[in-house]
């Protein structure tokens, strides 16, 4: 019988076309297969050089903290293994990280400014805290006169502190555009600028400065917290501006996993002073 067209699919043709379908499904199939959202099975976290409790310890493979623990969440869900990269001696430091393809995520108690905003993604907040104000009481009495600070705080021409490489350094001349900003290599060196009145206010978030009072209440005798209600400090994740997927993986993270929870300063307040009884 010669063999024909016809005869081919009907002796045997069907399996070849089985196998040219299956063949042709699986460049399609490579496409739909989940691409890794990080590299080298790894999950590349900057975080601050310093301590933050209760958000972060001095050591990263150490105890917990908030941000400790949602770095380490995020890197379960994902697969891959954490590694933390505590080189950054500022906040400004971090993002310096993402954008130079160091760093995956900046955890390490990031506020959200538009200048950052500029060079990375954030994903959205996940603790939100007001601005706030630490001022030296005798100063301020100067200052004021017998007013409500509330009244003259926004004039402020005095002298300003904010710890250099910080959101609050950016935020300064917006909001005090008066005053003289000086700027601390780090928030004791804040403090201690107050005790002597070297400066009048210290300019940071109220949970630090709150928390200032919990760990000293002697500051209370020379030092007094105001806080500002209009003003608030949103804290994210920082995220490399080449990797979207991730940026958007964190959000789905913190709405999932976190049920969309976002802290105040009294949740966190209350887990730092349990933390201190510990």
């Amino acid at each position: 019988m010669p063999l024909t067209r016809r005869t081919l699919f009907a002796a045997g043709g069907g399996g070849l076309l089985i196998a040219q379908a299956q063949a042709a499904a699986t460049p399609a199939q490579a496409q739909d297969a989940p691409r890794p959202i990080v590299s080298d099975n790894r999950l590349r976290i900057a975080m601050p050089a310093f301590a933050s409790d209760p958000f972060f310890p001095a050591d990263g493979s150490g105890a917990g903290g908030i941000d400790m623990d949602l770095a380490r969440g995020l890197a379960t869900e994902l697969g891959v293994e954490p590694v933390f990269d505590r080189s950054a001696v500022t906040f400004d430091a971090l993002v310096q990280r993402l954008t130079s393809g160091e760093a995956d995520l900046a955890i390490g108690k990031l506020s959200r400014t538009l200048q950052r905003g500029r060079s990375i993604l954030y994903s959205r907040p996940y603790a939100m805290l007001h601005q706030g104000l630490l001022a030296n009481r005798v100063n301020l009495a100067r200052i004021t006169q017998g007013k409500p600070p509330e009244q003259i705080i926004r004039d402020f021409s005095g002298d300003l502190g904010v710890i250099e490489g910080s959101s609050f350094a950016t935020y300064a001349a917006a909001t005090f555009p008066h005053a003289t900003i000086q700027r601390f290599a780090g928030w004791n060196t804040v403090i201690d600028a107050i005790r002597n009145g070297t400066i009048d206010l210290a300019y940071r978030d109220d949970f630090e400065i709150k928390k200032l009072m919990v760990d000293d209440p002697s500051m209370t005798v020379v030092a007094r917290s105001i806080t500002l209600t209009d003003k608030v400090d949103t804290i994210a994740v920082g995220v490399s501006p080449a990797n979207p997927h991730l940026a958007a993986f964190v959000d789905l993270y913190l709405d999932l996993a976190r049920g969309q929870q976002v802290l105040n300063t009294d949740e966190i307040i209350a887990r730092y002073r349990q933390g201190s009884k510990a």
